[in-house]
């Protein structure tokens, strides 16, 4: 299962999803971390650039292509949580502290798929 989540330098959940600079995606097997790669992402800069919709795109082809099945975020606005709940991406909010700890404290829930 691939897990993405916005992270900061230090290792911490970023705050936002949407705007976030950074995001990690965890591959998770046997509720382990197999793989973790951070990616650049810069929705930081990105988010008011076109439209609503035209950053929803941007972030609805960046989990298309990656695979994710479950983003966890400390926050994340309705629309975007709409948005992929249409993808069949489960959304877990209010995370905070170690970004890899969130990750594996989502999958040990059971976060089921959308």
């Amino acid at each position: 299962m691939i897990v993405c989540i916005p992270v900061t330098n230090d290792g911490l959940v970023g705050h936002g999803w949407g705007r976030a600079a950074r995001v990690a995606l965890a591959e998770v097997q046997g509720g382990e971390i197999t793989a973790w790669d951070e990616v650049d992402v810069r929705w930081d800069l990105a988010h008011d650039e076109g439209t609503e919709g035209s950053h929803h795109a941007r972030v609805a082809r960046f989990v298309r292509e990656r695979g994710v099945g479950i983003v966890v975020a400390g926050h994340m606005g309705p629309p975007m949580v709409h948005m992929l709940g249409k993808l069949k991406i489960a959304t877990v909010l209010g995370a905070q502290g170690s970004a890899r700890d969130a990750v594996l404290e989502a999958v040990a829930a059971g976060i089921p798929a959308v």
